[in-house]
């Protein structure tokens, strides 16, 4: 396989890193020749890759599915007959042939000491006279010895995002590239330079790169280096390498031609993979439709609500004799709008984004399992030509079996990268939901005890008294 370059042991997972540009060099140009690399799924041999023969993890959400009639705006009861496909249904064993196994290292062997650290802060607004874009600032901190210092300080805008998702979907097509936010807003929420609009996405971007920071493969991409370390101008020099116009055009050509044949046969673990992603992007689609609802419900109240206080001061003003329990009712009302405004806040800091984040991994996954069969349909179609002989029938046999190796890593990489999706997914909406269950549970407590402080105040003898004193 070439040389590889030093080794260094991870602190805390004993952990082995094979690194070095020689070995990226080689897995680049397998990558653009149609050549395995070792590597499940393209990947350089420093890159960590999966290996075969990870565990299933433990089963998906086990919500019950929500339910919209697609004539009314109302919310429908959630229904128990549509639950999401249990996860412990994927449970595929992964060959375990030397060549899917060479440079490859299991994601449970995850470390667990973090040595990379990125922030992504202070926006700014760039006007020329083509374009207005933002630029954000990021520093990389890290204790890694490929790197040359130990904290880096560029600035980048969102196509430099959009080139750096690009480039490790090309180096890594089965394995999941974390999503970027959408390049544009979406039609009634926020304009694209609205300062909530910038701090939402500043937000999304920091996520983006601290999960490619710890995914086990993705964190040790050179142009995820050069990314977090380079400045702008050689960036733009960087890329500028690689594979002229003509040569992707004709890959991507090749792709398509590929995507319209499909594939003859799919495994069966990866119909199951397949049919789970559908129903699960259908039924996050509708929670994040459902939670976008609610939220903007709740901006409609909370509007509403802050106009009573007021009107009860005015009120008191007029009314002599109820000007300390009109002016009680406005102190309880401003509670608990303060009380609504920080539930609305939670809503849209901590569950808001992480539904719309999965209903962006649903895509990306759809993606992920596209290239996958684009890589079956070519190996298809070549053991196709050799079965009717229409080409050189030596030639065609060396070709197969590289792209059987292809395949094969390239299924390694998905099945192992999948296990790993699946559990943090699940933590994640786990996570959510239950922090913002709680918050409603506080919401309720604090405003019910407002109020009945409030009646407390206003009552002037106790029930039993009052009652004696009735004729």
């Amino acid at each position: 396989m070439g040389t590889l370059g030093r080794a260094r042991l991870a602190a805390a997972a004993g952990r082995a890193r094979t690194l070095g540009m020689d070995g990226e060099r080689r897995a680049s140009q397998a990558l653009s020749s149609g050549l395995p690399e070792g590597g499940a799924g393209g990947e350089s041999p420093g890159d960590g890759g999966p290996v075969p023969g990870s565990s299933c993890s433990s089963a998906l959400l086990q919500a019950e599915v929500l339910d919209l009639d697609e004539d009314e705006d109302d919310l429908e009861v959630f229904s128990k007959d549509a639950s999401l496909m249990d996860m412990n249904s994927f449970s595929p064993m992964m060959p375990t042939s030397p060549l899917s196994m060479i440079n490859q290292v299991k994601f449970e062997d995850e470390p667990d000491l973090k040595d990379l650290f990125i922030t992504v802060d202070e926006p700014e607004s760039h006007v020329t006279t083509v374009e207005t874009f933002i630029t954000y600032r990021i520093i990389t901190k890290t204790s890694r010895g490929e790197f040359d210092s130990s904290e880096f300080e560029v600035r980048r805008r969102y196509q430099d995002f959009l080139w750096l998702k690009g480039k490790l979907e090309d180096a890594h097509p089965t394995l999941i590239i974390p999503p970027l936010p959408e390049k544009f807003i979406v039609k009634g929420m926020v304009e694209r330079f609205n300062d909530d609009f910038i701090e939402t996405r500043r937000k999304a971007l920091q996520k983006f790169l601290n999960r490619i920071a710890d995914h086990p493969t993705l964190t040790f991409n050179e142009d995820f280096k050069v990314f977090l370390t380079a400045q702008t101008w050689e960036l733009s020099s960087h890329k500028k390498q690689g594979p002229g116009l003509l040569s992707r055009m004709g890959q991507t050509v090749r792709a398509v031609a590929w995507s319209m044949r499909g594939v003859k046969s799919r495994p069966e673990e990866f119909m199951e993979m397949n049919n789970f992603i559908e129903m699960f992007s259908q039924k996050i689609n509708l929670i994040d439709k459902i939670s976008q609802r609610i939220y903007k419900e709740e901006r409609e109240y909370f509007d509403e609500m802050k106009e009573y206080g007021p009107v009860h001061i005015l009120w008191s003003a007029t009314e002599e004799d109820l000007v300390d329990t009109l002016k009680s009712v406005a102190s309880c009302v401003d509670k608990c709008c303060k009380a609504t405004e920080k539930r609305m806040s939670g809503l849209s800091e901590a569950l808001l984004p992480v539904v719309h984040e999965y209903v962006l991994y649903s895509e990306i996954l759809m993606g992920v399992m596209k290239r996958r069969d684009q890589i079956q349909a070519e190996l298809d179609s070549k053991v196709e030509a050799l079965t009717s002989k229409k080409a050189d029938t030596d030639l065609l046999t060396e070709e197969i079996g590289k792209l059987e190796d292809k395949v094969e890593c390239a299924n390694n990489a998905l099945k192992a990268d999948w296990e790993r999706w699946k559990q943090n997914m699940q933590n994640d909406i786990k996570s959510a939901f239950t922090d913002m269950a709680e918050e409603n549970i506080h919401y309720y407590e604090q405003c019910l005890a407002t109020w009945e402080s409030f009646l407390t105040s206003q009552t002037d003898l106790p029930l039993e008294e009052a009652s004696e004193d009735k004729p």
